[in-house]
């Protein structure tokens, strides 16, 4: 068996980096895509490899000559690289093609060894490579039967994205015998080229001969295996995430993200805090069926988004104000407050950080639960001489939780004392006692020192499109702060969000029982894990501490790596002491994690 390798492109969408070199010798965690891939290809002891260059390719003949690889190596050259694609290439090479069984590479893949291992292990001789469709991938799809045959091969201008669950995406590597090349491939390559020319695709030849009875040639699932391919410098970006070789780095990259994880298919995010049971599927049916409108059309301003937050929330609009996520909101706020300001620790880092240092006060729970009452925040603060305080309600990373008719009596404390108080709401909905937000009228009407921030990210589940509300009885502070953001603030989606949410309340306070009993399942569970305690939570999240002898960084990275599993460790947050906060997920993915907690624990 030998290999071909197609690398004579140009790879322009990678800008500068192919300036002056092929698209293959981009580096990925410092090492070039034809190293890695040439070093893996020797690992199977071919015959010869056979490499088809153009755009430098005198400059890439010269690299690979310095890599000491074994396997004889023989040069095709495309001197027409900038006017042909693929399939001029590998026509190029086809006398090759015909000699024996072959492994077809396109340059600018990046993948671990276990993908081409069950490519060359798998015993029919015929294959092409593919994957389950997700939404990162570009290029070719094809339709399979359950019998691995393939039923149609889908290029980019006949791509259905209503189809996208049927559909697999060519990994762009394949494996042909002798027989299938000499009888199929080339022929039917001589005679597209000659019919259609030479700025064509060789996977378009591979559609017409799926189309014969017998078109030999059958896919070849992966099943996790890792791989990507590389055309820009996002795609770069997060390869070199997903194939950094040290542990630590892959886990830094990944946190460093914030996010986006959807181009990371296979990762469960337990860190990042929504609501997994809404909204729900006729709620997104109705944002899909005015896709069209909302992509196209301007949103509304400041004024008419917040008059659909008031309405929302039962609030005067001049009380209310509407941001593109909570985060928006905490900036705007934290700069209008002056001197010092009153912290409780661990909490939502957003906060602090947005704050002078100097100027902080911090009160931290003195016991293994960071639990802590209105009465203690009282107490402790009572002396301390500060302007202004905030509550994280329930609090985050612990889920501590201060009853409605408390949070009232600290009001009331705060107002007599001169204190600005800001209690931001945005998990109070997933805790047990209803009807405690105090985004009402009455009571902000009343305590003009009073702001309660609100998240509608994490508490209704739609953290893709950042809404976020602020309500208070100070007007002229919510007005200043109107004026200190965008007037286009948040996008046409979030606004329509706005205006149909009332339709379904009811299905946000059925999807609200749902994720308490499923935080009280979950809490049980992991309570049952030697070596974790778990503190009690009021939010769509439980805070644990492991044993002394568990390293949350490890437990991290063991997750991540072996599970593709991502979790909150709370080492710097909790001044090096063993807690993790875990995100409350539906039944199916809180049991992954469980099943795997237990694995990776039982290896300490």
């Amino acid at each position: 068996m030998q290999a071909i390798i197609l690398v004579a492109g140009m790879g322009k969408r990678l800008k500068e980096l192919t300036q002056n070199n092929t698209k293959c010798m981009v580096k990925v965690n410092g090492v070039t895509l034809i190293d890695r891939m040439l070093h893996q290809i020797e690992k199977h002891q071919l015959s010869r490899i056979v490499i088809v260059v153009g755009y430098e390719g005198q400059k890439l003949i010269d690299y690979i000559s310095t890599l000491d690889i074994k396997t004889p190596i023989v040069y095709v050259h495309n001197p027409i690289y900038d006017k042909t694609n693929n399939i001029y290439s590998l026509a190029l090479a086809k006398d090759w093609l015909v000699k024996e069984d072959t492994l077809l590479f396109e340059s600018d893949l990046i993948f671990e060894d276990a993908v081409l291992d069950a490519l060359v292990s798998d015993p029919r001789d015929t294959l092409a490579l593919v994957d389950k469709y997700e939404s990162w991938m570009d290029g070719t799809c094809v339709k399979i039967a359950p019998d691995d045959s393939i039923e149609a091969f889908v290029p980019g201008k006949k791509f259905k994205f209503e189809e996208i669950k049927e559909y697999y995406k060519t990994v762009n590597l394949y494996k042909f015998s002798k027989h299938f090349s000499v009888t199929h491939y080339v022929p039917f390559l001589d005679a597209y080229q000659s019919a259609l020319g030479q700025n064509e695709y060789y996977e378009q030849v591979l559609r017409v001969i799926t189309m014969l009875d017998d078109p030999e040639i059958k896919a070849k699932r992966l099943e996790g295996q890792r791989w990507y391919e590389i055309d820009d410098i996002q795609d770069l970006d997060i390869a070199e995430s997903i194939f950094s070789p040290d542990e630590d780095e892959r886990v830094k990259l990944l946190q460093s993200r914030y996010g986006g994880y959807w181009r990371y298919p296979k990762l469960l995010d337990f860190c990042y805090l929504v609501n997994p049971y809404f909204p729900p599927a006729k709620m997104k049916d109705e944002l899909r069926a005015s896709f069209d409108t909302l992509l196209t059309e301007y949103p509304s301003g400041m004024r008419v988004n917040s008059l659909l937050a008031a309405k929302n929330f039962g609030v005067h609009q001049e009380n209310i104000l509407v941001g593109n996520g909570a985060a928006e909101l905490i900036k705007s706020l934290m700069g209008h407050f002056t001197g010092r300001t009153g912290f409780i620790r661990p909490t939502f880092d957003e906060y602090p950080n947005r704050y002078d240092r100097a100027d902080s006060v911090d009160f931290i729970p003195d016991n293994s639960d960071y639990s802590y009452t209105a009465d203690d925040l009282m107490k402790y603060f009572d002396d301390k001489e500060i302007r202004n305080l905030i509550v994280v309600n329930p609090d985050n990373p612990s889920g501590n939780y201060i009853p409605k008719a408390d949070l009232l009596r600290l009001i009331e404390w705060s107002k007599k004392k001169g204190i600005e108080l800001v209690i931001d709401e945005s998990f109070a909905d997933f805790a047990d006692e209803l009807d405690n937000s105090l985004i009402e009228q009455d009571i902000l009407s009343d305590n003009p020192h009073l702001f309660v921030m609100k998240s509608i990210s994490k508490s209704y589940g739609v953290p893709g499109l950042r809404l976020g509300v602020l309500a208070s009885g100070n007007e002229e502070t919510i007005a200043r702060m109107k004026s200190d953001v965008a007037i286009w603030n948040i996008n046409s989606f979030g606004e329509f969000y706005m205006q149909i949410e009332e339709k379904y309340k009811k299905d946000y306070a059925a999807a609200l029982v749902r994720i308490r009993a499923e935080r009280a399942r979950f809490q049980e569970e992991l309570s049952k894990i030697d070596g974790v305690r778990v503190i009690p939570s009021q939010a769509n999240y439980v805070m644990v501490e492991l044993e002394a002898g568990i390293s949350p960084k490890e437990l991290l990275k063991r997750l991540l790596i072996k599970h593709d599993l991502l979790i909150k460790e709370l080492t710097t947050k909790t001044k090096g002491r063993n807690y993790l906060r875990l995100a409350v997920r539906n039944e199916k993915d809180n049991d992954v994690l469980i099943a795997a907690m237990k694995d990776a624990l039982g290896e300490k």
